[in-house]
């Protein structure tokens, strides 16, 4: 028998049980109908893989259904496009911070994306709809850009900060996943309100969804 410490940070599990199914056929030469490999470390694995298959699925129907919310709503491809951008930075730069510094996909973790885009994605709805309608005041995008911070940007501020303090109280957890669950889900959604704020107003700037501009007189 061999026993393996499952607490090791840097314990790939689904590597590691491939390697040995590998070894015990090719080198031990044992039938692979007559192995079984048994234990928690295969429970937990088995369990993290069939998650992990799923919330790839989950976040890949996620974007499809917010595209096709977005083309419903304003019946623009272009514009469902630019309101995609923001959300998908957010969730790129959290899975990219973590890998950066080592946290691992569990139970917790795994969820964050899909979570994250569900609730940061109200954001670009909002922002969108109060352009398009202060657009048509003087059609100046810039004018409007200015316009649409002064109202619905202080919205979305204090909505989103109140719903990161919110995630952010999980820290005070002693359970370190649900600490990295509260720490990652505010820092997705901060990343997606400075998104919003920010590079979505540019973007339609540059962009020009609604049409032309109106010429200055």
């Amino acid at each position: 028998s061999v026993r393996i410490r499952d607490s090791q940070p840097d314990l790939r599990r689904n590597e590691l049980i491939k390697k040995i199914r590998r070894e015990l056929k090719e080198k031990l030469e044992f039938p692979e109908e007559r192995t079984r490999l048994a234990s928690l470390l295969i429970l937990y694995n088995n369990m993290l893989q069939s998650l992990f298959n799923s919330q790839i699925k989950t976040l890949g129907a996620v974007v499809v259904v917010l595209f096709v919310m977005f083309l419903i709503l304003f019946r623009s491809i272009t514009i469902s496009l630019i309101g995609l951008f923001p959300n998908l930075l957010s969730i790129g730069s959290v899975l990219g911070f973590m890998g950066w510094a080592g946290i691992p996909l569990d139970l917790m973790t795994i969820t964050i994306a899909a979570i994250s885009m569900g609730i940061a994605v109200d954001n670009t709805i909002h922002y969108i709809y109060r352009f398009k309608h202060e657009f048509q005041t003087d059609r100046n995008y810039t004018e409007t850009m200015h316009r649409a911070h002064s109202s619905i940007g202080y919205a979305m501020y204090y909505t989103s900060i109140t719903v990161i303090i919110g995630f952010s109280i999980l820290v005070l957890s002693n359970f370190i996943p649900s600490i990295y669950f509260g720490l990652l889900t505010g820092m997705a959604m901060f990343i997606a309100l400075f998104a919003a704020l920010t590079l979505l107003p540019q973007l339609i700037k540059v962009i020009k969804p609604f049409g032309p501009e109106k010429a200055s007189a």
